[in-house]
């Protein structure tokens, strides 16, 4: 991946004020693979059991999902999301959702997407599909 492109990508998710009220952080982009971590804190991300509020697990593998399909410099947008969750992280623990392009085309790509903590434990998991825009990314 182009060094300029990829720092543009770094610059535009600091900004971005969802992922920055999530303490989201891009760690890794590449054509087609992203990977985003962030910590959970329960005081802000919780649920009513105590436990990881499925919006908060599906907030990080968006930010993977976007950053992804986004890596080629085309606009993509969601189409289809399906998560399943699988684990509820601990307090404290800092989960990676790494997103990775399965298939694409002109229109449409799809991309499998793992949310594990720092000792390796699957939380949960997506495949996602967007649909590529004729534009170009708008920060590059």
């Amino acid at each position: 991946m182009d060094q300029t492109v990829k720092k543009a990508f770094h610059r535009a998710v600091k900004k971005e004020p969802f992922p920055k009220a999530l303490n989201m952080e891009l760690v890794e982009l590449d054509d087609g693979y992203s990977a985003v971590e962030m910590v959970f804190d329960p005081g802000s991300m919780g649920n009513i059991f105590n436990m990881a509020h499925g919006g908060a697990i599906f907030a990080l593998i968006d930010e993977a999902f976007e950053t992804a399909s986004n890596s080629h410099g085309t606009v993509a947008v969601a189409l289809n999301v399906n998560i399943t969750y699988i684990a509820s992280p601990q307090p404290g623990s800092r989960l990676r959702a790494e997103a990775r392009e399965v298939s694409l085309t002109r229109r449409t790509a799809t991309y499998d997407i793992k949310v594990e903590d720092e000792k390796g434990k699957l939380m949960a998991t997506c495949q996602a599909l967007c649909y590529r825009k004729r534009d170009k990314v708008p920060f590059l």
